[in-house]
């Protein structure tokens, strides 16, 4: 009986590192033909390892930390991942213009009860701070006051909680430094200051797979 019970696990198929992307229209069009969770993908599989890792694509264009709240077990939990990447900021900030954003100490209480919930569960957390609103050097974006007190708040949080984080802010800001010679405001890493052109998605995708040490 024992040789046989070890016969069968040997031949049970091991479970795959699943990692979920949670998060807005960026995420979701990181699923598509170039987008950084397709390159990963292209990157596991380069690498001979795409049989070890599932990624899944949770991103929901115009999503706020409170979207993501209340979609978390349905599109987290529920899926048992192994780790789960937390891509939000954008539209809390972006949206404040028009009157929906979301107030910094209402972004940190939903954050930080995603981040309760996952580890519960013993999910490992992975926050990401938002690139930009804009790509204008030297804090000249309207929205890079407020941009660089949510990205404070996530590193703040992912200390905090022992996560781990991919500092895309800090990321993007070190590349509009050397890349961004006119000072454009987009086309270099975002297509319409938010979405990612190629170079933005290839630098999304080299920082998260750091993170994730593949």
């Amino acid at each position: 009986m024992a040789l046989a019970a070890i016969i069968l696990l040997s031949m049970t198929p091991a479970r795959k590192n699943r990692i979920i992307f949670f998060g807005d229209s960026i995420t979701q069009m990181g699923v598509n033909k170039g987008g950084y969770i397709d390159r990963m993908q292209t990157y596991l599989s380069a690498k001979g390892i795409s049989d070890k890792y599932e990624l899944i694509g949770a991103g929901v264009g115009g999503n706020k930390v409170y979207d993501l709240y209340l979609r978390l077990d349905e599109d987290v939990l529920d899926k048992r991942p192994a780790q789960v990447l937390i891509y939000v900021g954008v539209n809390d900030v972006w949206h404040k213009q028009m009157g929906t954003g979301t107030d910094l100490d209402k972004f940190e209480r939903f954050y930080e009860a995603i981040i309760k919930k996952c580890q519960a569960r013993k999910i490992k957390v992975i926050a990401v701070t938002p690139l930009c609103i804009g790509e204008l050097k030297n804090n000249a974006n309207p929205q890079d006051t407020d941009m660089n007190s949510y990205c404070d708040v996530i590193r703040k949080l992912a200390t905090a909680y022992h996560c781990g984080l991919v500092d895309l802010r800090k990321e993007w800001m070190e590349y509009e430094q050397a890349h961004n010679q006119q000072n454009q405001e987009k086309g270099l890493l975002t297509t319409d200051r938010v979405h990612l052109t190629d170079a933005g998605s290839q630098l999304v995708t080299d920082a998260v797979l750091k993170a994730l040490a593949l």
